[in-house]
């Protein structure tokens, strides 16, 4: 009996049933003996953990209870009645399982030479879970690293909380796709941490050491199924690597040195400060081999030259000498024409953010130039034309490898060389200039004081008849102040063949800020026109502010702005068409609300949450939309959803938390109470409109005409008594209720709740709610009391005159404050 129990413990099995448990200290082995499946502790601790091991216990590359540690060596592993692989403790509780709903066959778990451990149909063999799917810290050969465009769902890494501590840490790294551009990321929490610069198709541009013969066992793209991702397989027999994501935030390349029957590390993603992500501020460089380290681009200057001097770099650096496109519009006719030029740095890790274009360099190089906002642009055969239109970010030096960056500069910044007889007389005829001037406004002050009655009438009608063409110039000299890329002008002829001369067929609705018209362009496009009332309270300013706001931002997420047209007195903004219209004629129709059922609804909770993290922390510029709405959120063919009226929207700068509005502007219902009673707003109010959505979504039932007789509640007042109560049925839309998404129901309806709590500082961020939403977060803390639990008299204050009783652009709030 004893020879058989040691054999069985040594023996190189690689499948567990359900009749056949792996208990502590047993192993499994693959069949080369490389890998192995046991129970192990880490150093400097007496924690059980389940875990997977290449050839020592030193190299731990995946572990399944991280955050669920035994507490003694009673553990086993073995296959549930469900069907699921599970680690038990001493008590037979589960602690871990793979988490496969319907499961409806017998399943087995073996155990590959790759490492790989996989759940699969015993009889046909469908792997239904495996452990490359989920990983740990450590990235194998043939795992691949991805991220679905469309569901946003990734297979990524996530750090250990320390060298003792398998738990998940603050470091994540998974691939990250800016602009069809793919790119490896790290991120502390939801911060970048460190990148790779662009994948070319063969190697990282911003990862030096990649050589040739390193370089021939990554692969990287699209896979053809809407993913993207990187993967790498074995250089040779003879050469295996591992990376590891240490709880430093770190890659770590790791080999076996067989001389020594020991791991080592060959490299670190981390070698100096510079690797740190923008760590010298925007137009500024970092190079490791200089001090200081930091240092500006040519044509540049610190921006707090204080700070700068105290080697504090965030702030990065500012343009010296403005650019022609900007000479031009702030001086008068006389400026200096001269082109601007380029700078060429060599060597480095291009910025983050590039655009990319399929077209040759000569071409890349006369792109930048006639755009006005085109800062920069680089070249790589395997990847295109690479430009950038905002902040250049997280440049490095290299003293080798690398690509070549073409910064743009004024011309004065090409030619140091000029004579200073040629500035002395650029000096002297501006001096002169402005005598004159002075010296003319002068005399036509003197003259105008008695100004003749006919020349007075002159004027007037003068200026009457130039009102609309003085509005037109005024929008059209503000959009030249957008420098936009590709946001097109529209023809108005165009527009009103389009819309049939804007006939009431087309009118897709109404909102504060005017009509919305279908349209349909001579070339088959259909699009959306939002044509400007005069009626509306809307105006310029948030014409432009979401022509701004709108056109800088790219997400699947968020509705895409095509164009503009601004002719006389017409504005009006046009949009990719939307089939579906918006959210609130699905969610709070009741003939419609049949076609949505729970796992849609999920999914346009998912989006919109997406969309929003994009606008709070992704995005170039940091926007808060400040009127988050059912009536918001548009519905492409497949139903998914897209967040659009930007009209409202403010952009936060870097170390900008919060603001304050003497304006409050949105929508009743939907505002966060510091918002409507002190006009304070941040990334919070946005959280608070999207836990109103998210109760919404699953009630059926708007939250502004929301109204309980015998206890005056609001709709979030209802969905907190009922939650409490443990009463979900009374407040989820008949029509999609499940007893299968009972639970996931309920905790869609507790993140909503803890979006709406009153306190500001107790909502999650959306990167938290995101987490929450994909069960990332188990445990979800309490909510407490939400806002506007009882029907406030400011809903039945609002002007119902319009068609819409809540429009956006309430210029004030009316508040009555009860005690609770």
């Amino acid at each position: 009996m004893l020879c058989f129990y040691l054999l069985h413990i040594g023996f190189a099995i690689d499948i567990i049933t359900s009749y056949q448990s792996l208990k502590d200290p047993e192993t499994l082995s693959s069949k080369t003996g490389n890998f192995t499946l046991g129970f192990f502790s880490p150093e400097n601790s007496t924690s059980r953990y389940v875990g997977i091991w290449w050839k020592s216990q030193s190299t731990i590359v995946w572990v399944a209870n991280r955050n669920q540690p035994l507490n003694d060596s009673s553990g086993a592993v073995t296959i549930s009645e469900d069907g699921n692989l599970v680690v038990l403790n001493g008590e037979r509780r589960i602690i871990w399982s793979s988490n496969v709903s319907h499961i409806v066959s017998n399943t087995s778990s073996q155990f590959s030479d790759f490492g790989k451990l996989v759940l699969m149909e015993s009889a046909t063999g469908n792997i239904l879970w495996d452990s490359f799917q989920r990983p740990s810290n450590a990235l194998l050969p043939g795992m691949k690293l991805s991220t679905n465009k469309t569901t946003s769902e990734k297979v990524e890494l996530t750090s250990w909380k320390s060298p003792s501590n398998p738990s998940i840490g603050s470091f994540s790294s998974s691939v990250v796709e800016r602009l069809n551009i793919p790119e490896l990321f790290i991120l502390n929490e939801t911060r970048p941490y460190w990148r790779s610069g662009p994948w070319n198709g063969q190697a990282f541009t911003g990862v030096v050491s990649m050589t040739t013969a390193y370089l021939v066992s990554f692969h990287g793209g699209d896979d053809g199924q809407g993913n993207i991702q990187i993967y790498y397989t074995e250089p040779s027999p003879l050469k295996f690597l591992i990376y590891i994501l240490n709880s430093h935030g770190q890659y770590e390349e790791t080999c076996w040195d067989d001389d020594k029957k020991e791991i080592k590390i060959s490299w670190t993603s981390q070698r100096s400060n510079c690797d740190v992500y923008g760590m010298c501020g925007p137009f500024a460089s970092c190079n490791s081999m200089s001090q200081p380290i930091c240092s500006c681009l040519r044509g540049f200057e610190p921006s707090n030259k204080e700070e700068w001097n105290a080697q504090n770099w965030t702030s990065g650096c500012v343009r010296r000498t403005p650019l022609l496109c900007e000479r031009v519009k702030y001086q008068n006719t006389s400026v200096d024409r001269k082109e601007d030029g380029f700078l060429k740095l060599q060597m480095v890790k291009v910025p983050d953010f590039p655009e990319g274009s399929p077209v040759m360099p000569e071409i890349c190089q006369s792109q930048c130039l006639q755009n006005c906002s085109c800062v920069a642009y680089s070249y790589d055969a395997g990847i295109g034309c690479m430009s950038w239109t905002g902040n250049l970010l997280d440049i490095q030096q290299f003293s080798s490898g690398g690509l070549d960056l073409y910064v743009r500069v004024a011309y004065t910044e090409l030619d140091k060389g000029k004579n200073t007889t040629t500035i002395i007389i650029t000096i002297a005829v501006m001096v002169g200039a402005v005598i004159i001037f002075i010296c003319a406004y002068v005399m036509w002050r003197r003259t105008s004081n008695h100004p003749g009655k006919e020349n007075n009438k002159a004027f007037l009608q003068f200026n009457n008849r130039e009102t609309a063409e003085n509005s037109s110039h005024k929008v059209i000299e503000e959009l030249s102040e957008v420098k936009l890329q590709e946001l097109l002008l529209f023809n108005l002829e165009k527009l009103v063949t389009a819309t049939d001369n804007f006939h009431l067929s087309n009118k897709l609705g109404k909102g504060g800020f005017g009509p919305v018209y279908k349209g349909k362009l001579q070339d088959g496009q259909e699009i959306a026109v939002k044509r400007l009332s005069r009626e509306s309270g809307q105006g310029l300013e948030e014409f432009m502010n979401e022509v701004v706001v709108i056109s800088k931002l790219q997400h699947r997420n968020l509705v895409k702005l095509l164009g503009c047209c601004v002719e006389g007195e017409e504005k009006m903004l046009i949009y990719e068409y939307m089939p579906n219209k918006s959210l609130d004629g699905f969610v709070f129709d009741s003939s419609k609300s049949k076609d949505i059922d729970w796992k849609k609804r999920f999914s346009i909770i998912d989006g919109i949450a997406r969309g929003l993290l994009y606008l709070h922390r992704d995005s170039r510029l940091r926007i808060i939309h400040r009127d988050l709405k059912a009536s918001n959120i548009l519905l492409d063919e497949e139903l998914n959803p897209k967040i659009s009226d930007f009209g409202m929207a403010r952009i936060f700068g870097v170390s900008e938390d919060q603001a304050n509005t003497n304006r409050v502007v949105g929508t009743y219902g939907y505002m966060s109470p510091e918002y409507a009673m002190q006009g304070l707003f941040s990334e919070k109010s946005d959280v608070f409109s999207f836990g109103v959505l998210i109760l919404e979504i699953i009630s059926g039932r708007r939250n502004s005409s929301f109204y309980d007789d015998e206890h005056a509640l609001t709709l979030l007042g209802f969905a907190w008594i009922q939650w409490k109560e443990g009463n979900i049925l009374s407040l989820t839309d008949p029509t999609i209720y499940d007893p299968n998404y009972h639970q996931h129901i309920l905790r869609c309806i507790h993140i909503g709740l803890l979006c709406v709590q009153e306190l500001a500082i107790e909502r999650p961020v959306m990167a938290t709610v995101i987490s929450m939403l994909n069960s990332e977060i188990a445990v979800l803390p309490p909510p407490s009391q939400p806002a506007f639990i009882l029907r406030q008299n400011m809903f039945n204050l609002v002007s119902s005159t319009g068609s819409h009783k809540f429009s956006s652009i309430n210029t004030f709030s009316i508040t009555d404050v009860y005690d609770r």
